[in-house]
């Protein structure tokens, strides 16, 4: 059983289902990857839908890899995610959403 909290995003990859979350580790590999300074520049392209595929795989790799999966963003890049490229891009989205908002 998975341990769900408010910020998990569920994702189907080749016909598994897999967690993916942002913890503090997964954010500085997250920065590291990306070689930004900060997330903010990030969060302000996936707002403004100016994201790349590499920032899509970049995070998503990051969250599942959190979330307990082990994928390397070569073996995610050769994946089948259930809904396709559009999918992975709404997951990674919800991702950053989740992990920057405040608890209600």
């Amino acid at each position: 059983m998975v341990n769900k909290w408010r910020g998990d995003v569920a994702l189907v990859i080749d016909g598994r289902a897999h967690v993916a979350r942002l913890t503090l580790g997964a954010l500085v590999e997250l920065e590291d990857a990306l070689k930004q300074p900060s997330l903010v520049a990030l969060v302000e392209r996936f707002e403004a839908n100016r994201f790349s595929s590499r920032d899509v795989l970049c995070l998503l790799t990051a969250g599942l890899r959190a979330g307990g999966a082990d994928f390397t963003k070569t073996s995610l890049a050769q994946a089948s995610i259930e809904g396709g490229p559009m999918a992975a891009a709404r997951a990674a989205a919800e991702l950053l959403a989740r992990a920057f908002s405040v608890p209600s």
